[in-house]
């Protein structure tokens, strides 16, 4: 089991200026989804970004702290256009 703010943590400690959301799906700590917002994403395709936060989580996906992982990317610029629509 692993807290929201530690997978923030882990996020941040590899894409420090990510903006992170951490929502803990069934409440067990051990399934999440994670929005994150990175000027880093930039001229990534999405498969890139998501490594990204895969390679950030890497430790705690390999011990099978985190059992699942739903991953939402968005560039700064693409964050504000979805907040915009």
């Amino acid at each position: 089991m692993i807290s929201p703010q530690q997978v923030e943590e882990m996020i941040k400690a590899e894409l420090p200026d990510a903006v992170v959301q951490v929502q803990d799906l069934t409440g067990g700590g051990d399934h999440y989804q994670v929005t994150v917002v990175s000027s880093q994403f930039a001229d990534k395709r999405l498969v890139q970004q998501h490594q990204l936060v895969y390679g950030a989580l890497r430790q705690a996906m390999s011990t099978e702290a985190i059992h699942a992982l739903a991953v939402k990317t968005y560039t700064p610029e693409a964050w504000q256009a979805t907040a915009a629509s």
